[in-house]
């Protein structure tokens, strides 16, 4: 082998960009600089070199969550405890970085108070949910419930995220844990519990992620990802169950909302189980899957989904995205190798 492919196939790897087996197709991004990916509407160009940082600075371990705060920045959660907070430019450039308090950090949430910026933090080795100032300084911080009965020690409380509606009130999923759904008011008092272990209809087996939905003003909802399930749930506000989307072959990790349609991090995929074997889902507002980031396009037979499943490996365990106002897509990865986030850009 020539030292230059040697470099070459070393460059790729470092990247974790790998061919997949289930794709005869497939191809290396390294052979192509603008590399496009998606279905339909929703398509994309790759950069895998955003928000690259020097490691021995700048460490991350795993890249759990990503929002964009109201300076358009966008704000990344890492478990490493010497920056658990990074915050970028939407180029990648790095602007500041905080907290060394958070070696469970995995929810980050932004919520806005009179203008201001908060970030609400579940951090599952801590069990507990930590309220911040956008720049680090803890408001609150939650303990486990244990006025509710559901928990007999704070180790069974493992948050994994939560979701805030228009008046403060936020919602806590706690997905490693006891499987139940928390609402609480915007002083952090606790208003209801449901969900709980169990294969229900109104039950979790992961109840990883969670998000307010007020596509429709009339009738906001609060979804949830069973993720062991391959199931996304509908609830009332007051906790009731209404629905549920199946996505097979997918373990979705936490909905997010932009504009009319739903966007996941698919964590990996049923048919690869023992694989890095992420991929994006987007789905329209009319619950119809229209574009799988490297996936399968989405097929229907008799009005349901086929089974998804990595094409090419171009994610490594992706675990949330988050999506700018130009419609570009940011994307944290778990267990990646220690990887930086990657950029889709809207094409």
């Amino acid at each position: 082998m020539s030292r230059r492919i040697f470099l070459k196939q070393s460059s790729c790897a470092s990247l974790g960009i790998l061919l997949s087996p289930l794709y005869s197709n497939a191809f290396s991004f390294c052979d192509n600089k603008d590399v496009i990916i998606g279905h339909n509407s929703h398509q994309y160009k790759v950069n895998m070199n955003w928000g690259n940082l020097d490691p021995l600075k700048t460490p991350v371990k795993d890249c759990h969550e990503m929002v964009q705060d109201s300076k358009g920045r966008i704000v990344l959660l890492t478990n490493h405890t010497k920056n658990n907070i990074i915050i970028y430019d939407k180029s990648g450039k790095l602007l500041e970085t905080w907290g060394t308090q958070f070696p469970g950090g995995h929810g980050l949430t932004l919520c806005k108070e009179n203008g201001e910026d908060f970030l609400l933090i579940t951090d599952y080795e801590r069990h507990q949910i930590i309220k911040t100032t956008i720049d680090g300084k803890v408001i609150f911080e939650i303990d486990y419930p244990k006025e509710t009965g559901k928990y007999n020690a704070k180790e069974e409380f493992k948050p994994t995220e939560t979701t805030v509606l228009e008046n403060g009130d936020f919602y806590v999923a706690d997905g490693y844990g006891n499987q139940y759904i928390l609402h609480y008011n915007h002083k952090g008092e606790l208003l209801n519990i449901f969900g709980g272990r169990g294969t229900g209809e109104s039950q979790f087996l992961n109840a990883h992620g969670i998000c307010y939905d007020n596509r429709d003003k009339n009738n906001p909802s609060i979804l949830i990802s069973a993720r062991e399930m391959n199931i996304l749930k509908r609830f009332s506000l007051d906790g009731n169950y209404m629905s549920s989307i199946d996505i097979p072959g997918a373990l979705i990790c936490r909905p997010v909302i932009h504009k009319d349609h739903i966007y996941f991090a698919v964590l990996k995929s049923k048919k690869a189980p023992n694989s890095d074997s992420g991929f994006l889902l987007i789905m329209d507002n009319n619950n119809q899957v229209v574009s799988c980031p490297g996936a399968t396009a989405p097929t229907y037979n008799n009005s349901n989904l086929e089974e998804l499943y990595q094409t090419i490996r171009l994610f490594q365990y992706p675990h949330d995205v988050c999506i700018d106002e130009d419609e570009n897509v940011y994307v944290a990865q778990w267990n990646s190798g220690n990887t930086y986030p990657i950029k889709l850009t809207r094409v």
